[in-house]
């Protein structure tokens, strides 16, 4: 199985692995010496200096591209003395060592055309919006492995979020095709008169979660090849977090470059980020996720007495698969949501003075403007998109992905972005905004902060704070919570960060020009060429 995989990303098709045997000679003192020919050590040499050649030659070709993986590998180990005292709340002080990094190398071939692919990959992705992108980033990569033509995939309108949006109503078809045209072939949608050809509908299936390409090559590449058009169902994290780093960079061009959203929203998004930098020079882009149904499905409970408790029981019942759990257990054991009101604690323990302002990113809130009270007071400079965009947000309000696009552009463009659960969009923005310079991403250590805020009660806010600040190193977006093969890909983007070198951080410091896209991370202008659109993709 390694074999079809080593094929199909060298196409030549060669696998290659010379061993150099190594010879021992032996001298016999029963055996008269016999006198060796010059000859013979002429052409010894030469073969001598022939092999030296070659593989010095060898190393140097690769010498970089070893450096790079091995430094890839290593370089968060590297510094010392993170999280082991006090840090800047609002920035990463070692940000400037690591850039984002996913531009494809030589040696990974060109896309297969069409006409000459195995087939058609048609992708359904499932969820909201951000995890519906992990599905898009993952299926740009499953067709690559499958030599796959793939078609725009097609968006969940049934999921909790009832969203008939299309592919097309939220992100830029066009710039997504072109982007990614040295990677993958992208259509919009199958040929007709490929599809009036075929003597049966195209083949529907589900592969399971995480699946590596192995699986890909050995289950699906069979039937895709059989039938020609292949639908892939449910597609969100179903492929596997450990893979080729070429394949790993080309799910990070998928996901932070191709994946643009259309003119209207970004337009919208950015007007809104104009209007918080106008009040502020620097603001926190809060993600809170406290839906009724999300709360009920925890099972966790929030202090609300039996009016929640009913409420939320009652909810619960639409699972029948679902059983009793302990809330104070679930609570100790880091499964619940942080309040509102504890996101304010959290964020005010960790040295946040309540003049910061504050962006709070959210859907429908359990308990309204009750709820929401208490991180007001904590914080009063408190605006969410509705409040900023006025009249402007009247055309996306009966779309939720749309809706939640604009929190997206929101909190990736804020200074710090902190969430209050370890759902699809606190994972995806985490490794956004890694890979866009290490910005600072709080996350609450749940397992550690659920215990404290059940008894901060019977302690004093100086101890309280401590703690806080105790249990949260390692949760704040540091540069050395990146290890190869902790948690998600989405999340830990590990395979497309690099270290910038020691000269480029000296010149950012001394005002170089060159080093503008260090601290600020890459963004959409990095080193990697934008694509030409062609004729086609200018269409309407």
């Amino acid at each position: 199985m390694s074999d079809k995989l080593a094929l199909l990303q060298h196409p030549g098709g060669s696998l290659l692995s010379h061993k150099p045997e190594c010879c021992k000679w032996r001298s016999s003192a029963a055996q008269p010496r016999k006198p060796i020919s010059w000859s013979l050590i002429c052409g010894l040499m030469l073969f001598c200096l022939g092999m030296i050649s070659l593989f010095t030659g060898h190393v140097a070709s690769d010498l970089e591209w070893y450096s790079q993986r091995l430094m890839k590998r290593r370089s968060y180990f590297k510094l010392e003395g993170i999280n082991k005292g006090p840090i800047d709340i609002w920035q990463s002080d070692y940000a400037k060592y690591f850039y984002g990094c996913s531009k494809r190398s030589r040696s990974f071939p060109l896309a297969i055309r069409e006409r000459s692919s195995n087939g058609y990959l048609l992708i359904a992705a499932s969820g909201g919006l951000n995890q519906q992108r992990t599905g898009i980033s993952d299926a740009v990569v499953v067709a690559r492995i499958l030599n796959a033509t793939l078609v725009i995939p097609e968006l969940d309108h049934r999921s909790y979020w009832k969203d008939d949006s299309d592919f097309a109503n939220i992100f830029d078809v066009n710039w997504f095709i072109s982007y990614l045209a040295k990677d993958v072939t992208i259509v919009r949608r199958v040929p007709d008169k490929f599809m009036r050809s075929m003597d049966k509908p195209p083949y529907t299936m589900r592969v399971p979660r995480k699946s590596p390409p192995e699986y890909y090559l050995d289950q699906v590449l069979p039937i895709l090849q059989r039938r020609s058009v292949l639908q892939l169902t449910k597609f969100d994290y179903r492929l596997a977090n450990n893979i080729d780093d070429e394949l790993q960079k080309l799910r990070c061009r998928a996901n932070y470059h191709a994946l643009r959203f259309t003119k209207p929203i970004q337009e919208l998004g950015q007007k809104l980020v104009t209007r918080m930098r106008a009040m502020a020079n620097r603001f926190i882009a809060v993600h809170l996720r406290f839906e009724p149904d999300m709360l009920a499905f925890s099972g966790c409970y929030f202090g609300g007495g039996d009016k929640e408790r009913n409420e939320l029981g009652e909810i619960r019942k639409r699972w029948e698969t679902l059983t009793d759990v302990d809330a104070d257990e679930e609570r100790r054991r880091g499964r619940c949501p942080l309040t509102p009101h504890e996101v304010g604690l959290m964020l005010r323990a960790l040295g946040f003075a309540n003049d910061s302002y504050i962006y709070v990113a959210s859907g429908e809130i359990y308990g309204g403007e009750e709820t929401l009270r208490p991180l007001r007071d904590l914080f009063p400079n408190f605006y969410t998109k509705e409040m900023l965009a006025n009249e402007d947000i009247k055309p996306f309000l009966p779309f939720s992905s749309r809706l939640a696009a604009i929190d997206y552009i929101v909190c990736d463009e804020s200074d710090v972005f902190v969430t209050n659960n370890n759902g699809n969009m606190a994972k995806i923005l985490a490794g956004r905004r890694r890979y866009m310079g290490h910005k600072r991403t709080v996350r609450p250590n749940a397992k550690r902060l659920g215990p404290l805020m059940m008894e901060r009660d019977e302690m004093d806010w100086d101890t309280f704070a401590r703690k806080v600040k105790a249990f949260q190193k390692g949760f704040m977006g540091e540069p050395d919570e990146m290890r190869p093969g902790r948690g998600e890909f989405h999340e830990y983007p590990y395979s497309c960060i690099c270290e910038r070198p020691l000269s480029d951080v000296v010149d950012n410091k001394r005002g170089d020009p060159r080093s503008e896209q260090g601290n600020q991370g890459l963004r959409e202008r990095s080193k990697e060429e934008e694509p030409v659109l062609g004729a086609k993709d200018n269409e309407a």
